[in-house]
This record gives structure tokens, C-alpha cells and sequence, in this order.
């Protein structure tokens, strides 16, 4: 078995087509990705912060506005502070780096107040979705260059937990929101994460149209085999994927604070109409 047939199990749990792909470093590295939170205390090499904010710029911007900026915290008690903010995820400490991705309304509204234009189109969702579009890009493009480095990533998207809060922590003006986070940092070399198993192409990949009941047997299938990653890696997840996954979206409650986000962005600046 070729790397990336092997890559291709880990990341569908069983064989999945792709072997014509073989022997390509690109694709090998992206089906590698895995989400890392435990890092050792090994710090950045100098450059590391421009080269990802590099990469990520490089990524695709909607009319190039490029309506997202990012926050680098290096600095071990403000990432405290944010971690506490975040459900107090003990890898926020643990990470030298916290990139804070952030929609960025401010930057164009300043810009055109400076040549007399309203600019009244920020003040709709469309350009909201765009930041957070153009934003979670932007992040992408960052963590596929820290793993070409070597280096481990994870995403925080507990930074809307409260939004507000970590505002006022990174000093955002009005119209700058916070997406998610970013951290950075060399993997403990004593935690190796898995790769873990996403739902089969059956369930995601729809050619021409869209359907939903042909899923079914998918997510059953799915279910399977993330109950034997689960028991592999000695998860205590309570039920499989699909009952997991479901009482994840069963109430308000369940949306760790993010259930204000109007309010939040509101309170931001964004008035989304």
C-alpha cells in the first residue's frame, strides 16, 4: 500500500479511490492534517509569523478586498487571559502562538471615509459572510504552510464564545470581529494525534444535483466507523457521530454563549441588514 492509499484509509476508514494521486507531496500533506493539542515548549523559529501571514494572504480574496486582518499573540499571559475566554483550553497556553483571524470591516470603511464614500454595503451580511469567508481562507492557507514546516495547528473557534471580551483584549475597533483562533507550535513528539475518519464522499459529494435521503446509509456506515476510532483512541464521546453530532445542534444551550452572536456582532459594530 502506497502513502497515500494508506492516508486515504485513515482518512475515510477504509480504501477510497485516489491512488492515481500517488507519490504527490502536496496531496499527502493535506490528507496528513490532524488537529494538534498538546505542544512542546520549543519556541518558533524567527519568521514564522510573517512566512503564515505570507501564505495566508496569498489565498484567494473575494473582489480583493481582502476584508480580514489577524492578530499575532505570542505574549503567555494574554493567551491565558484568552483562554479563559475560550473554555479554558489548556493548548492555548500551551501553543507559543494564538493567531487570532479576524472579518475586518474597519480597514475599508476607513478607506473610503477617507475619500468621501459612504460605503454603505458594509453595513449589510453579505459583506459579513465575505470577511468571514475571506478570513477562513486566509487560515487555511496558513495551516498548510505550518505543516509544511513541521509545525502543529489547531483551530479555536471558542473565541466567540465571548466575543466582546477578546475584543477588548486584542484592541479591536468597531467592525472587527473575531472569527476563530489559530494556534501554532511544535507537536509534543509524546502525542501523536490520529487521523480522524470524515463521512464518506457518499454523504458530501452530490454531482449536479443535490439529495439528502441517498445520505442515509452513509451516515450509518460513518457511524461504524467513528465508534471504532472512538474505542481505538479511547474517546469517551457519548453515542455515535449522528447522536453526537445531533445533540451538539439540539438547543441554544448547547452553543457555548455563541447563541447572542447577533447581539455580539451588534454590540461590534456590524449592523447585518
Amino acid at each position: 500500500m502506497n502513502q497515500t492509499s494508506h492516508l486515504l484509509r485513515a482518512r475515510y476508514g477504509h480504501d477510497a479511490e485516489g491512488g492515481a494521486t500517488a507519490g504527490n507531496p502536496v496531496l499527502e500533506q493535506l490528507l496528513s492534517h490532524r488537529s494538534v493539542r498538546a505542544y512542546a515548549s520549543e519556541p518558533l523559529p524567527p519568521g514564522t509569523v510573517e512566512t503564515l501571514v505570507a501564505a495566508a494572504q496569498s489565498a484567494a480574496s473575494s473582489s480583493n478586498l481582502q476584508v480580514w486582518s489577524v492578530v499575532a499573540v505570542e505574549d503567555p499571559e494574554r493567551r491565558r487571559r484568552l483562554s479563559v475566554l475560550a473554555g479554558d483550553q489548556a493548548h492555548i497556553r500551551q501553543a507559543p502562538l494564538l493567531l487570532a483571524f479576524l472579518a475586518d470591516l474597519a480597514r475599508l470603511r476607513r478607506v473610503a471615509a477617507q475619500r468621501g464614500i459612504a460605503a454603505e454595503g458594509l453595513d449589510y451580511l453579505e459583506t459579513f459572510v465575505m470577511a468571514t469567508v475571506d478570513a477562513s481562507l486566509a487560515a487555511q492557507n496558513a495551516v498548510i504552510a505550518a505543516e509544511s514546516l513541521g509545525l502543529g495547528t489547531v483551530y479555536i473557534g471558542a473565541l466567540r464564545n465571548h466575543p466582546e471580551q477578546v475584543a477588548a483584549e486584542l484592541g479591536l475597533p468597531p467592525g472587527v470581529f473575531p472569527v476563530f483562533g489559530l494556534l501554532v507550535g511544535h507537536p509534543d513528539p509524546a502525542v501523536t494525534p490520529a487521523i480522524k475518519p470524515r463521512l464518506p464522499q457518499e454523504a458530501v459529494l452530490h454531482r449536479e444535483t443535490y439529495t439528502l435521503e441517498s445520505q442515509d446509509q452513509a451516515v450509518q456506515r460513518y457511524d461504524r466507523i467513528m465508534a471504532a476510532f472512538y474505542a481505538e483512541q479511547d474517546m469517551h464521546t457519548a453515542g455515535v457521530w449522528s447522536e453526537h453530532s445531533a445533540r451538539r445542534v439540539s438547543g441554544p444551550e448547547q452553543l457555548s454563549g455563541r447563541a447572542r452572536l447577533r447581539e455580539a456582532l451588534n454590540a461590534l459594530g456590524f449592523a447585518l441588514r
